[in-house]
């Protein structure tokens, strides 16, 4: 009983903190969430600066190289996105037009014996709905504007703390450290150069896993004679770095595209495709790719982006798989006993935090 009691109250206090530091976040998210896109980043770009130092380039040009090279790649996809999605839009319509005449010729000959009328008195409820639902469309606009605003203050908060981070975070992280007892600085240390580790690792799997998806399913649509092909498999890309929520919704979409400009049998292959994409980067790519550096069960990583879609929605779902990796491996590092080997103090190389470049 006293042992019971004893894990009980340390269970309390536990859970009392975490409910605290929730609260915490979500009071202060337009700071948090920069600052995690911040470090997802700082992660992303780190081999790409330790290796242009490595090559005598100065670490201030390495940094802007980097950053700048990333600013071009997404800006160039969004960029091919928007101009094939404009190109592609007249072509679209028309096929949506055949489709919507091909469903209207369905629903007549098909068991429901659905009359002209009637599809079309269906079709006003439906357009009726959306003029009731107009007041909360334009509150909706509304929010978007002012989310607009808030979304370029967060891009800036997000580049200054980036740009901070590569530059010296070996200095951040050695502050981070000193906040904490003198006993307790080799235990942080060690965890959290254990799990930026990780997270490294796991941005890394992130892009080759996003590519792959994306590959895959704009293989299929092209060969399934698709428009927007490339469009669809630039959005699985970028969709797929928020674990199986983007994967899911934008293979979503490319079913959708499918079967509205193709028709039944082609949706159903592009459906085939999606999921053969899908179990390949589960069962072979990622075993592969992420070996023993990121280990997380999949029933956990499920769990994981559930749980923060519902308390932070798209941000929760983001954060949610590289977050329960990084706090997965601390806790094991601090409980297998190997900080107390170390000398205390940061030991953090090439100026990232905690070990990274």
């Amino acid at each position: 009983m006293l042992v019971a009691g004893a894990w009980g109250w340390r269970l309390l206090v536990v859970a009392a903190c975490l409910a605290v530091l929730g609260w915490l976040v979500s009071r202060l998210e337009e700071i948090v969430v920069p600052l995690l896109i911040a470090i997802l980043i700082c992660a992303l770009l780190q081999p790409v600066v330790r290796l242009l130092t490595r090559r005598r380039v100065p670490h201030w040009l390495a940094i802007v190289v980097a950053l700048l090279a990333l600013v071009v790649v997404v800006g160039g996809l969004l960029v091919l996105v928007v101009t094939q999605v404009r190109a592609g839009a007249g072509d679209l319509s028309d096929k949506g037009m055949a489709a919507y005449d091909s469903l209207r010729q369905f629903l007549r000959t098909s068991p429901l014996k659905l009359t002209d009328g009637e599809f079309d008195q269906y079709v006003g409820q439906a357009g009726q709905a959306l003029q009731d639902a107009s007041q909360q469309i334009l509150s909706g606009v509304a929010a978007i504007g002012s989310a607009a605003g808030h979304l370029v203050a967060g891009g800036l908060l997000t580049l200054f703390a980036t740009i901070f981070l590569l530059i010296d975070g070996r200095g951040v992280w050695h502050w981070v450290v000193r906040l904490f007892p003198r006993a307790a600085r080799p235990a942080v240390d060690g965890a959290g150069q254990a799990g930026w580790q990780t997270l490294t690792s796991f941005v890394k799997v992130q892009v080759v896993v996003a590519a792959a998806n994306g590959v895959g399913i704009g293989l299929f649509a092209f060969f399934l004679g698709l428009p927007l092909a490339v469009p669809i498999a630039i959005l699985v890309f970028l969709a797929s770095f928020i674990p199986v929520l983007g994967a899911i919704v934008t293979g979503a979409l490319a079913v959708v595209l499918a079967l509205v400009v193709a028709g039944p049998v082609q949706a159903l292959v592009m459906l085939s495709g999606v999921l053969l994409v899908h179990l390949l980067e589960a069962h072979v790519l990622q075993p592969l790719v992420m070996g023993g550096a990121v280990k997380v069960h999949p029933l956990a990583v499920v769990f994981a982006v559930a749980a923060g879609s519902l308390v932070a929605g798209i941000p929760g779902a983001l954060f949610a798989v590289p977050t329960a990796a990084t706090v997965n491996v601390m806790v094991k590092y601090v409980a297998s006993g190997r900080w107390k080997a170390r000398r205390e103090g940061p030991a953090a190389v090439d100026g990232t935090p905690p070990a990274g470049a």
